[in-house]
C-alpha cells in the first residue's frame, strides 16, 4: 500500500449502516443541500440583475453567496451518495480531493466574512470617506485577496497531506473527509502535518475573526453615539444578519480546528461539523433576505417581473 497508494480506499463511517436511519438522513440533507444551492444562487442572481444592488456591501454578499453553493456542494453530494446506495468507500484521492475544495472554501469564507464586516465599519464609521475608500477596484482586491488567501493556506495544508502513507486501518469517523480523521489513520510521522494545520487553521481564522470584531468594537462605539432611534434600529438591522452568520460559522470552526482537541469534543466534531458544512450554508440567504429589506424588495421585483411575462 504505501508504494501505489492511488487504490486505496477509506470507509467513511458517517452516522451508521442503518436502512432507516440513511433513509430518514437522505430525505433530510437532500432538503438542506437543495434549499442551499437554491438559496444561495437566487441571492447571486438578484445581484446580478438588480441595480439597486450594485453596491459594494452587495458584491460581498454575491462572492459570499457563490462561495456558499460551492462549498455545501463540495460535502452534501458525496454523503447524499452514501445514504442513497450504502456505498461509503472513498478512493484516496477523492477523499483528498474533496477535503481540498472544501478546505479552501472555508478558508476564504472566513476571509471573505472579515472583509465585510470591514465594509460595514467604513460605510457607518467614515460615512463621508465611505464612497472614495470603498470603490469598485478596492472591493475587487479584498475579494480576490479572500480567495487567494484560502486557496493558498489549504494548498500547503494538502500538500502535507499528500506525503503520508496509509497501510493499517481505514476507517474514516466522519462523514466526509476531514483532515485530522484522515491524518489519524496514517502509518507514516503526522506531528508535521497536525502542526501545519493547526498552525495555519490559526492564522486563518484568528486574523480574520479578529478583524471581524475590532470593526463591530468601532461600530457599537460609534452608533453610541447616535440620538435618533431610527438610525440605531438602521444600524442594527444592516449588522445583526452579519453578525449572527459570523457567530453561527466561526463557533463550531473553533471547537473543531483551534481549540485543543479533548475526548469529549472528539465524539462531537461531527456534529460541530454539521454547523458549518450544511446548516450555515443552508441559513445564510434565509438570514440576510429575511432580515434585509432591500433583498426582500428586490426579489419581490423579479417575481413579478417573472409572473408578467408568463401571463
Amino acid at each position: 500500500m504505501e508504494g501505489n497508494q492511488s487504490s486505496t480506499t477509506f470507509l467513511l463511517l458517517g452516522f451508521g449502516s442503518s436502512l432507516k436511519l440513511r433513509i430518514l438522513l437522505f430525505l433530510l440533507f437532500l432538503l438542506i443541500y437543495v434549499l442551499s444551492v437554491f438559496g444561495n444562487l437566487l441571492v447571486v442572481l438578484l445581484v446580478l440583475v438588480e441595480r439597486r444592488l450594485h453596491t459594494s456591501m452587495y458584491f460581498f454578499l454575491l462572492n459570499l453567496s457563490f462561495l456558499e453553493a460551492c462549498y455545501t456542494s463540495a460535502i452534501l453530494p458525496r454523503m447524499l451518495f452514501s445514504f442513497l446506495t450504502g456505498d461509503r468507500t472513498i478512493f484516496i484521492k477523492g477523499c483528498f480531493t474533496q477535503y481540498y475544495f472544501f478546505g479552501f472554501y472555508a478558508a476564504t469564507e472566513c476571509y471573505l466574512l472579515a472583509m465585510m464586516s470591514y465594509d460595514r465599519y467604513l460605510a457607518i464609521c467614515k460615512p463621508l470617506h465611505y464612497t472614495f475608500l470603498m470603490n469598485g477596484r478596492l472591493c475587487l482586491q479584498l475579494v480576490l485577496i479572500s480567495w487567494m488567501c484560502g486557496l493558498l493556506t489549504n494548498t500547503i495544508i494538502t500538500s502535507f497531506m499528500l506525503k503520508l502513507t496509509f497501510c493499517g486501518p481505514n476507517e474514516i469517523d466522519h462523514f466526509f473527509c476531514d483532515v485530522y480523521p484522515v491524518v489519524k489513520l496514517s502509518c507514516s510521522n503526522t506531528h508535521l502535518v497536525k502542526l501545519a494545520t493547526f498552525i495555519l487553521a490559526l492564522m486563518g481564522t484568528c486574523p480574520p475573526f479578529l478583524l471581524t470584531l475590532s470593526s463591530y468594537v468601532c461600530i457599537l462605539l460609534t452608533v453610541l453615539q447616535f440620538k435618533s432611534k431610527i438610525a440605531h434600529q438602521k444600524v442594527f438591522s444592516t449588522c445583526s444578519s452579519h453578525l449572527i452568520v459570523v457567530t453561527f460559522f466561526y463557533a463550531p470552526l473553533f471547537l473543531v480546528y483551534v481549540i485543543p482537541e479533548t475526548e469529549a469534543l472528539e465524539e462531537l466534531h461531527k456534529t460541530f461539523s454539521i454547523f458549518y458544512t450544511a446548516l450555515t450554508p443552508m441559513l445564510n440567504p434565509l438570514i440576510y433576505s429575511l432580515r434585509n429589506r432591500e433583498v426582500k424588495e428586490a426579489f419581490f421585483r423579479l417575481a413579478r417581473k417573472h409572473s408578467s411575462r408568463i401571463s
